[in-house]
């Protein structure tokens, strides 16, 4: 028989979804707002989804004296979901404290670190899904560009953007309403002659304007901008640092605004709360849990940050991938 965990749950340390989208903010992470993540209760189930054709779907909702209403009689696709379950831990040794002096500084700092390791991963794992090529494919879904964006003289961003908007609302009916791209190419854009010439002012414009302006340029709500590395080299080997939302890509989307399940967008996480409800009484559900519990072989604490979740991509005809976007060296 399996001996119970012995493992106390932090609540104080751990991050409730309402904190998660701040916390991944602060790190520079953009995943929960590209792929908006959804609470289930379900650890795997198969989830309803409208078809697209079926939500653009005419239909009249007048009605007749004595008569009902129209209803929809949507039939619905399938798509599933299965958690897996993520996380990372940080030992404190007894030695160490004396370097904090404060066990409470001390254990949150060590969280952290293992917080950091579960949210980086997620990152990645969101980048490495919207910037799937195997799943963008085709002139309906993907496009490279013919002048890249640190071109400046001849790249055309605007035109680039639009015509990806374009496609997604001949491909899905729905209106993209962000762009996301990494820092280097917004830092791109905001050189190029194209950008510059629609953004002139009496003064000189300024990095802070021209990048205010992008979302009008563009018609665009959201401009997600990606932050973050990772390091590629195997363990032993020097550093190979690379951005997590990759130079060469670019992507103009739908992304969810609600937490509808059904609501039309390109996809969603989700994230089990199972095995990781709030403290009593506050009503909060965790998004991810911080545990701890005692090693004696390392002589201190283990502070071990975890979450289950999936990440699903559901229409993928709500985004347009543009390639070519940086020049490669």
């Amino acid at each position: 028989m399996a001996s119970p965990s012995t493992a106390i749950t932090r609540f104080e340390l751990g991050t409730t979804f309402e904190e998660f989208s701040i916390r991944m903010n602060q790190m520079g992470y953009i995943g929960a707002s590209v792929l908006r993540p959804r609470v289930v209760g379900k650890n795997a189930a198969d989830v309803g989804k409208v078809p697209l054709k079926q939500l653009l779907r005419s239909r009249s909702t007048a009605r007749a004296s004595g008569a009902g209403y129209n209803r929809s009689d949507f039939k619905f696709d399938k798509f599933a979901y299965s958690v897996l379950e993520y996380g990372a831990e940080e030992v404190l040794d007894d030695n160490q404290l004396a370097v904090y002096g404060d066990i409470l500084d001390a254990e949150e700092i060590h969280s952290q670190r293992a917080e950091d390791a579960v949210l980086q991963e997620y990152e990645r794992d969101v980048a490495a899904a919207v910037y799937d090529t195997g799943v963008w494919t085709g002139e309906s879904l993907a496009t490279s560009v013919t002048n890249e964006w640190d071109d400046y003289s001849n790249a055309t961003p605007i035109n680039d953007v639009m015509a990806a908007i374009e496609k997604v609302a001949s491909g899905s009916g729905l209106e993209a309403n962000a762009l996301v791209v990494n820092r280097k190419q917004l830092r791109n854009l905001l050189q190029c002659d194209q950008i510059i010439d629609r953004v002139k002012f009496t003064q000189t414009p300024t990095a802070s304007m021209i990048r205010n302006a992008l979302a009008d340029l563009f018609d665009l709500p959201h401009i997600l901008v990606a932050g973050g590395f990772k390091n590629i080299a195997h363990t032993g080997q020097d550093a190979d640092l690379s951005r997590i939302w990759s130079d060469e890509h670019a992507m103009v989307c739908r992304i969810a605004e609600t937490d509808d399940p059904r609501e039309a967008c390109l996809g969603r996480t989700f994230i089990w709360d199972g095995d990781g409800p709030g403290a009593v009484g506050d009503g909060g559900k965790l998004a991810v849990i911080m545990e701890e519990y005692r090693e004696e072989k390392v002589r201190g604490s283990v502070m071990r940050a975890r979450n289950n979740r999936d990440i699903v991509v559901m229409y993928p005809q709500a985004g347009h991938l543009l390639s070519n976007i940086t020049t490669t060296a």
